[in-house]
């Protein structure tokens, strides 16, 4: 027995009858490693068999072109493991008597920890806790606001999950009882779990900016949570005078995609230039600096020269936004700058979920978290998973939520059914758009080591888009960004599961 399936016994439930079945896909290793050409030879596009998809669809053809991507496919099949299994074949047996896998939140980290534990261990009881009946992408939702995609396309029904038997609880969770190991809903009911996975997203600071709060939010949106926010936002720009400023304000480190907001300015920028061409765009930034900043500020000048107004905050002035007059429009900054807008866009410093919050599993906003595992550094057994958990410097995505739900999901079999596991290793990639067919990214391989002086996650190959490169590059990650979510999505929701 490995010492680290050795720390974790005391946490499995008794076998109840002994009685033990084979599973033909075993828990051996907690992420894949096959190159996205082989993924695409062996399954074909969207995990079917080869040749399965039309080749002149336009999901097909995105796969195509990702399939001939020149630089980092191995790692965007890593993270991904949109073609392989995340558990290697190896023979285990699992006992009758059924622990109980109770999942909250049903985003990309949530979602993808009860179809892989299921799929692993299908006499595990899983149960997924998700109040929305479907599911509308916040990764991608820019593309929606810019008028680049229907809100349809964005949105997903939890369906799949009926035929690998995952229970869904369509209901809010209200709390969590750590001692009692139970999830309390919104409606009285309890669930007892053996393992908890807490998968909240993220909420708001809401009172850090003056007379910015949630009813305030509902006049300049945020849009930093898809659905409502997204329609609202977008439905703003289409009311828009031409001619008039929108305004978009960046919360300081750290909040889920750190890229978002620039990426924001393009797609809103691109809709402009043709809608409303007399409009401008100006950006009121709490940071110094930002992700990909060479590129877009490439991309400003190019595409959109005379459109944008960045104010980034230096060693003087302070840009993040001290106050909001939701009559007037008026947006003021710590530094004095006073800006009228017809469209603002504030989004506010972030935190983990409420509920984990409230569960005693956060350090100050976030959750920290044991990088080999993504269990709590608070509650043994219960893990958290996505943006809520302290990361290190690996950034808050729905790519590495993906990436750290499957590490959990291993781990979690692993445990229960008394199996070794292999060492963790995690991917990120981030694109962002900037103009139709071109589009950046910026990612890196993560495992778990001393980084910055303490356990975390150690960044190795990062890779990032620099200004100047060749069109049929920026092409290529354009088509391999759309390729990436028709892919995660059909794995997030089961959409190939047999019914």
């Amino acid at each position: 027995m490995s010492a680290k399936r050795g720390a974790n016994e005391d946490l499995v439930r008794p076998i109840l009858d002994g009685q033990l079945e084979p599973l033909h896909h075993a828990v051996k290793h907690r992420e894949i490693g096959v190159s996205m050409c082989s993924a695409l030879r062996s399954v074909g596009p969207f995990g079917l068999p080869p040749g399965a998809a039309p080749a002149g669809s336009a999901p097909g053809a995105a796969l195509a072109a990702l399939s001939r991507a020149r630089i980092d496919r191995r790692r965007f099949a890593q993270g991904l493991g949109a073609a392989a299994a995340v558990f290697a074949p190896a023979p285990f047996a699992i006992a009758s008597g059924n622990a109980r896998v109770v999942i909250i939140g049903g985003g990309p980290a949530g979602a993808t920890v009860a179809g892989e534990v299921k799929k692993a261990a299908p006499k595990l009881s899983v149960t997924l806790v998700e109040p929305l009946i479907e599911y509308t992408s916040c990764f991608f939702s820019n593309h929606y606001i810019g008028g680049l995609r229907t809100l349809t396309s964005l949105t997903h029904r939890y369906s799949g999950f009926n035929a690998l038997g995952v229970e869904f609880v369509h209901k809010a969770a209200s709390a969590i009882d750590l001692e009692k190991r139970l999830v309390l809903l919104a409606t009285g009911q309890k669930l007892e779990f053996d393992r908890l996975v807490v998968a909240p997203g993220i909420d708001f600071k809401f009172g850090a900016i003056e007379r910015y709060d949630e009813k305030a939010a509902e006049i300049m949106p945020h849009a930093w949570k898809s659905g409502q926010q997204t329609r609202l936002l977008r439905r703003k720009l289409e009311a828009m005078r031409d001619g008039g400023v929108v305004v978009i304000a960046p919360p300081k480190l750290p909040y889920r995609c750190p890229p978002g907001p620039y990426e924001r300015v393009c797609v809103i920028a691109n809709y402009l230039k043709t809608a409303k061409p007399r409009s401008k765009i100006v950006v009121l930034d709490a940071k110094m600096t930002y992700s990909k900043q060479p590129a877009f500020e490439e991309a400003y000048k190019k595409y959109y020269d005379g459109m944008i107004e960045v104010h980034l905050t230096n060693d003087i002035d302070d840009q993040s936004v001290s106050r909001v007059d939701l009559r007037t429009g008026e947006i003021e900054t710590r530094a004095g700058l006073n800006i009228k807008a017809d469209v603002a866009n504030i989004i506010p410093q972030q935190t983990a979920g409420r509920i984990a919050l409230a569960a005693g599993l956060a350090d100050g906003d976030w959750c920290p978290v044991d990088p080999e595992t993504f269990m709590s550094a608070k509650a043994k057994g219960v893990y958290v998973v996505g943006d809520a958990a302290i990361a290190a410097d690996m950034p808050k995505s729905a790519f590495a939520a993906s990436s750290q739900a499957r590490v959990v999901a291993a781990d979690i079999v692993a445990d229960l059914m008394f199996t070794d596991r292999a060492p963790a290793r995690y991917h990120n990639t981030c694109w962002s758009f900037l103009a139709p067919g071109d589009s950046v990214k910026i990612g890196a391989d993560y495992t778990p080591g001393e980084w910055k002086g303490h356990a975390g996650l150690v960044p190795s190959g990062p890779f990032v888009s620099a200004p100047g490169e060749p069109a049929e590059l920026r092409k290529e990650n354009y088509e391999a960004s759309l390729a990436w979510y028709t892919t995660l999505t059909n794995e997030m929701f089961q959409k190939m599961a047999k019914r």
